[in-house]
């Protein structure tokens, strides 16, 4: 999603919003479906552009749970040496697609599996939003010397989405994925943390379409959401939308830059 203006609003029915949603593809990484109908904030540090800075100087790179390969077909440049993995197969397909034109090789590779690599293959590792970071493997690959540069989402993300749908969250759930906890576990793996920045940024969901698609592209924010399973619940918020605005949410993003040592 982007923070472009939203044009004037033409007033839908809820199931054709929702029809719509549900029939648009949510393979890869890209956000372009949301134009007009939902906006989001970007974190200040601009990760495109600080990735394309880093791939550039780089000599072999590795980008993990790369989605659709967006992002890191979008640099400008690409090491001698690309690597990117990703474990959903509509996924893998996609990547493949963007990125074998650009000389880089995706490997299919489960999320929580080990890092097929040898030790100290790569002298940069990256990863936008990440759904684990398995920080001993990356630690493992990078050489000394290298950088794990990573964009990821910070505690209690949308959690106003979350909580309209699953009801209040614990204390422990609404805490996790805490900067403070990556710090902590690299640092176990034997990194040094030399950069780590935290944002919440506001979200805007202008129609009831724009929250059924992101909760089916984004599907850990509500497991297993169905729209006949919250049917009465997506009515109501179509409804808040309509007579009030937009439904307001706030993502959370954290920046974190680590270096294996040379000793």
């Amino acid at each position: 999603m982007t923070a472009a203006p939203r044009p004037p609003r033409t007033p839908r029915s809820f199931e054709d919003l929702v029809a719509q949603a549900e029939a648009a593809s949510v393979d890869g990484w890209d956000f372009s479906w949301f134009e007009g109908r939902a906006t989001e904030e970007r974190p200040s540090w601009g990760y495109a552009r600080s990735m394309g800075e880093r791939l550039a100087r780089a000599s072999a790179a590795l980008d993990i749970q790369t989605g659709g390969g967006e992002v890191l077909a979008a640099a400008p440049t690409l090491p001698p040496l690309t690597v990117a993995t990703e474990g959903w197969p509509p996924n893998v397909a996609r990547a493949t697609a963007l990125l074998h034109p650009r000389g880089a090789v995706v490997v299919a590779s489960p999320e929580d599996a080990p890092l097929p690599f040898a030790d100290e293959a790569f002298d940069l590792v990256t990863s936008r939003h990440p759904v684990r970071t398995y920080w001993d493997e990356i630690a493992r690959v990078l050489r000394p010397g290298g950088t794990y540069f990573s964009q990821q989402v910070g505690p209690a993300s949308v959690f106003e989405v979350v909580e309209y749908f699953l009801g209040p969250q614990p204390e422990e759930v609404r805490k996790g994925r805490h900067p403070d906890s990556a710090r902590a576990a690299a640092e176990a793996a034997g990194l040094d943390v030399v950069d780590l920045r935290a944002e919440r940024l506001r979200m805007e969901f202008y129609d009831i379409g724009a929250v059924v698609h992101f909760l089916r592209k984004v599907i850990w924010m509500v497991p297993g959401f169905t729209v006949d399973q919250y049917r009465p619940q997506l009515r109501a918020l179509h409804e808040q939308i309509e007579t009030k605005g937009p439904f307001v949410a706030h993502s959370a993003r954290f920046l974190i830059e680590a270096r294996k040592p040379r000793a």
